[in-house]
């Protein structure tokens, strides 16, 4: 199953970013995990169907009324054995 590592950049801390990714995940029924970075940008993972994927990026670049996505950076990455999604501290 694919497994996408990615970072945003952009206005993503201190919005409710990391939650409106766990909401999109669960929405979109893919698993994995998103945690802020001392950058400024957040991290993540997701796994799950192709289409799942694809749907979930879509929705989360579109943002938020105060999220604003300035650019993903998305490689592959491992798959890996979960149950579902976590928001990381």
């Amino acid at each position: 199953m694919p497994r996408k590592h990615i970072i945003a950049s952009g206005w993503v801390q201190g919005v409710g970013f990391r939650y409106h990714t766990n909401h999109l995940a669960y929405a979109h029924q893919v698993t994995g995990w998103v945690r802020n970075l001392d950058s400024g940008d957040v991290e993540l993972e997701v796994q799950g169907p192709q289409k799942s994927i694809d749907d979930f990026l879509t929705q989360l670049e579109k943002g938020s009324m105060f999220i604003r996505i300035d650019h993903l950076e998305i490689e592959d990455c491992e798959e890996l054995q979960e149950s579902g999604f976590v928001v990381r501290y």
